[in-house]
């Protein structure tokens, strides 16, 4: 178990707080969850109003599958900053994770109210929006985001994938070929377009 009485005196206090939650990202990042767990809860013992390392907490204790201690770590992130859109995006991925996906829908959409260009929940939001056949809020959001961030090609993929979906082919083909524009070497985006082409000509 690692605590503040692992550094030095030079260390101790709001300068500690730092190298702990660093550690602990950098634990993630490979990783390994248990370490990474006792290295945010060491960082919250030094400062326990600032969200960083609950938000690290949940996220390691969600890769050890320890649903509870990442729902209570995320739900004190909002407790502690309600307009935390990473701690409503953390929670959206927990219920994505359980396929609870109505829910994990709802705290997508929380999330993007706060924060309109978080490219993990507009993402994700995708993932659910196609699990439960429910596309015309995702759509919104996509095309959103897009007259900010033109050059997206996942994104602009998503949004091609969606209007396929909702029967908007027009749309749909026009999105694909912007992607295949720009990465011409994308198969997806080709295999889409050549979808929608023969679902066109079927249906004239």
């Amino acid at each position: 178990m690692v605590t503040t009485q692992d550094f030095g005196p030079q260390d101790q206090g709001r300068g500690s707080y730092a190298r702990l939650k660093d550690s602990g990202d950098s634990l993630v990042a490979v990783g390994d969850y248990r370490r990474a767990r006792s290295y945010y809860q060491a960082a919250v013992a030094v400062a326990p109003e600032r969200v960083d390392a609950y938000l690290g907490l949940g996220a390691a204790a969600a890769g050890q599958q320890d649903w509870q201690a990442a729902r209570t770590a995320f739900d004190t992130a909002r407790a502690i900053e309600p307009t935390c859109a990473e701690a409503y995006a953390g929670l959206a991925m927990l219920c994505q994770q359980r396929q609870e996906y109505a829910s994990a829908f709802d705290w997508y959409l929380k999330c993007l109210e706060l924060d309109t260009d978080n490219l993990v929940a507009l993402l994700g939001l995708f993932q659910t929006s196609c699990c439960m056949g429910t596309f015309a809020k995702i759509i919104g959001f996509l095309e959103a985001y897009l007259l900010r961030h033109s050059d997206d090609v996942a994104v602009l993929f998503c949004l091609a994938s969606l209007y396929a979906r909702d029967g908007r082919l027009t749309e749909a083909r026009d999105a694909a070929v912007r992607v295949l524009a720009a990465e011409p070497e994308k198969a997806e985006a080709a295999e889409l377009l050549a979808k929608i082409n023969q679902h066109a000509h079927q249906t004239t």
